[in-house]
């Protein structure tokens, strides 16, 4: 029979979390993934029950651990009274393990992938947001379709309970193609719009600096800090979806539009990323990435390598980047900081909580800008006061006076602005 999944509040839905170690990884890195399977289950709104990891060394393709896995969890299961809604596995499964463990457990079995998707339909806040979510979401039900209109059905506050919805119920396959091709087209609208919204900024000449970094890392409360922006700021994975673009002046009168991105996570589901590519456009089109590292984390080495995979898998490995080792004010070792940020230069150690070092951080993410900036001399006419002003907003000006009907400049200019003036520029006079 299949179980129908109940629509209790967040409070209500315990999980039992179970970690498949297959060989490839040491039992500490399962260890490791599954802590951060129970942080995601925080983050959707659950409570643990009960978490173990079994070993699978040859996963069976119909329920991919063992009959005696299966066995034990279900007594876990059925001793619970009914209080365990779901079991979440941190693992991948096929749509055909997933319903054969429903069936066997009498109750709802997720993935981590399932769990990721879920939370993101939680966060999700601008329109946009909402198509990419549920894109990933039609995507990864479409192969679970056969036998599981339930699932699509979850309306409830608990657990796996954000799914498309109701409107889903009474469509069939073709429907829902037909749904996802809409959503790509409106997707590429966005995506249009914002390639708009970059050229407007590239003619103002104001280059842009992406925060990228392990979700839960700090990225929104340093862009916070580095601007005031009024963002959302948990410390939960996943707290930010929607990029969040503001202007930042920095030392030197360098200006910048700072954007902060979606975090990065092990085992990002590709639906995910493919539905995301609005969002991740705004990382590969940014002059400069500022990787934002929580140097407090006990696996901080495992949390850089997972964000630098994916800027390789997104050919974004030859980006100009710092690293901001952010969080200093919850490490001991300032010998051990002084190590760190000399072993990864470019880099600063900082604390966006409490403001240590924002001004260092300013200092180089001017000193990294301005790095192809030049002295140059320029003719403006007085009768072009946006030309002025460009010049005024995006330049370090040495020196203006006004002589007949121009003005004259003498600035440090970057080489995009150097561009876009260069039908002004006059040679030094040296006489």
């Amino acid at each position: 029979m299949r179980p129908t999944p109940r629509s209790d509040g967040p409070s209500d839905s315990f999980a039992v979390l179970l970690g498949c170690r297959t060989g490839r990884e040491s039992r500490d890195e399962a260890q490791e993934s599954l802590d951060e399977l129970a942080r995601l289950l925080d983050t959707a709104g659950g409570k643990e029950a009960h978490r173990e990891i079994c070993e699978v060394r040859r996963p069976t393709p119909a329920t991919f651990i063992g009959s005696g896995t299966i066995a034990r969890l279900k007594e876990i299961i059925e001793g619970a009274k009914n209080e365990v809604r779901c079991v979440v596995f941190d693992v991948d499964l096929t749509p055909v393990q997933q319903r054969n463990l429903e069936d066997q457990w009498e109750t709802m079995v997720m993935d981590r992938t399932g769990l990721i998707l879920d939370i993101f339909a939680k966060r999700a806040r601008t329109a946009e947001g909402k198509l990419q979510v549920e894109l990933a979401q039609l995507q990864y039900l479409m192969p679970r379709l056969r036998g599981m209109w339930t699932h699509l059905s979850r309306q409830g506050a608990g657990i796996g309970t954000r799914g498309p919805g109701e409107k889903v119920l009474e469509v069939d396959r073709r429907r829902i193609r037909q749904r996802i091709s809409t959503i790509k087209i409106r997707l590429e609208d966005v995506r249009r719009t914002r390639g708009l919204h970059r050229r407007t900024r590239r003619r103002h000449a104001a280059p842009t600096i992406a925060l990228i970094g392990y979700t839960n890392a700090g990225k929104s409360t340093l862009l916070h800090a580095l601007t005031g922006a009024d963002v959302f700021i948990e410390n939960r994975l996943f707290a930010t979806l929607d990029p969040t673009t503001r202007a930042l002046r920095l030392p030197g009168n360098v200006p910048a539009l700072l954007t902060d991105t979606v975090g990065f996570i092990r085992k990002l589901p590709h639906d995910l990323v493919e539905s995301f590519k609005a969002t991740f456009e705004e990382v590969g089109l940014a002059d400069l990435l500022v990787h934002v590292v929580d140097a407090s984390h006990p696996r901080m080495d495992e949390q850089v390598q997972a964000v630098q995979q994916v800027l390789e898998d997104m050919d974004l490995a030859q980006k100009p980047l710092l690293i901001a080792f952010n969080k200093i004010d919850q490490v001991e070792s300032t010998a051990w900081l002084a190590r760190l940020v000399e072993a990864n230069r470019p880099a600063v150690a900082i604390s966006a909580e409490t403001g240590q070092n924002l001004d260092e951080l300013r200092s180089t993410l001017a000193t990294m800008l301005g790095a192809g900036r030049r002295l140059v001399r320029l003719r403006l006419p007085l009768a072009r006061p946006d030309l002025i002003y460009m010049i005024r907003t995006g330049a370090n000006v040495v020196e203006e006076k006004a002589e007949g009907n121009d003005l004259l400049v003498k600035a440090w200019i970057d080489k995009r602005l150097a561009e876009s003036m260069s039908a002004f520029e006059v040679a030094e006079d040296r006489t």
